[in-house]
């Protein structure tokens, strides 16, 4: 009994720097990593949250824009760094979905992180320009298959998420025969749409939307499980009979492997609270962005669900960015 209570103690004792580490945390200014240029969704998810926490513990979380090699560079610095809540990152569906997927990464998605919060995502949108005659999801199926040298598709890079679900649409439909343009980035290939050298796009609806609006880009069907409140004439692919479809260009906050639960859930809890208060959910909601909330445990389950949908797919359509 003695040796029991003895080791009983122990336990307990062995806690206590880590419990007491949460207590006063943060001490000192914290960094968050963006893995982009500043302006954008990224950055406008770190500067959010980072903002958010500042107010909420009275320190300052600072934001280190950290772009290049698809994300992995930042991810990389985060994946290094200390364990203690001093270093976090914005991980995202190019860091900890679809680069998993499609190429071989210097860092481990999953085994080399800690999930701290979802904070939330934005759907992918099939557009096409006024000049495809079809308005609708089905009539486009078949004018793409009877018509494959009146289409040019496009993406804004092999593997990205936009290519990702692209290609699932095609898989789905049946629309084998197309001409493909990759391009470095969506913004270029939204620009030559415009400009009418392509005309089948499937973007991040937050890049599309301004577009949408001044009806220079036609939309027939977004992802999700419902339509999306900004255009509710939008049907989703799978209302329109396509199941599966709801990926989405998602954001969230993450940290080194093996950073204290105490201090997780520290951050988890205050991320949620904000994401919760009406008017932060309206910004992000301007910008095509809808809240996800999760604990630390669920969004670590949607991570690793999410890189084994992307790889799945990316498989059965031989896509790899490492040939």
């Amino acid at each position: 009994m003695i040796q029991r209570s003895a080791a009983s103690l122990l336990a307990v004792l062995a806690l206590l720097p880590g419990l007491a580490q949460a207590q006063t945390y943060p001490t000192r200014p914290v960094k968050i990593i963006v893995p982009a240029q500043p302006g954008g969704g990224l950055d406008l998810i770190g500067r959010t949250v980072g903002n958010e926490l500042g107010r909420a513990f009275s320190q300052s979380f600072v934001i280190e824009n950290t772009g290049g090699a698809g994300g992995s560079i930042a991810a990389m610095a985060a994946a290094r760094a200390a364990p203690d809540g001093y270093t976090l990152m914005v991980g995202y569906v190019g860091t900890h979905g679809t680069n998993p997927a499609v190429r071989k990464l210097p860092y481990d998605a999953v085994r080399d992180f800690t999930p701290i919060a979802m904070v939330g995502g934005t759907p992918n949108i099939l557009v096409v320009t006024p000049s495809v005659p079809p308005s609708d999801l089905k009539a486009f199926i078949d004018y793409a298959r009877n018509n494959p040298t009146k289409l040019n598709w496009a993406t804004g890079g092999i593997g990205l998420l936009n290519h990702l679900a692209i290609e699932q649409f095609r898989a789905a439909a049946g629309v084998e025969e197309v001409a493909y343009a990759h391009y470095r980035g969506i913004g270029p290939a939204i620009t030559d749409m415009l400009g009418g050298q392509i005309n089948v796009l499937m973007p991040g609806f937050a890049a599309a939307l301004p577009h949408i609006r001044a009806k220079k880009l036609k939309p027939l069907a977004i992802t999700g499980l419902k339509r999306h409140p900004l255009v509710p004439d939008v049907p989703t692919f799978e209302e329109s009979g396509f199941k599966g479809f709801d990926g989405v260009q998602w954001y969230g906050i993450v940290g080194p492997a093996k950073l204290p639960a105490e201090i997780t859930q520290k951050l988890n809890a205050e991320i949620n609270k904000s994401l919760a208060a009406p008017a932060l959910r309206d910004r992000l909601s301007s910008e095509a962005i809808e809240t996800m909330p999760m604990t630390p445990e669920q969004f670590g389950a949607f991570m690793r669900a999410d890189i084994a949908r992307w790889t799945a797919l990316a498989r059965e359509r031989h896509i790899s960015l490492d040939d």
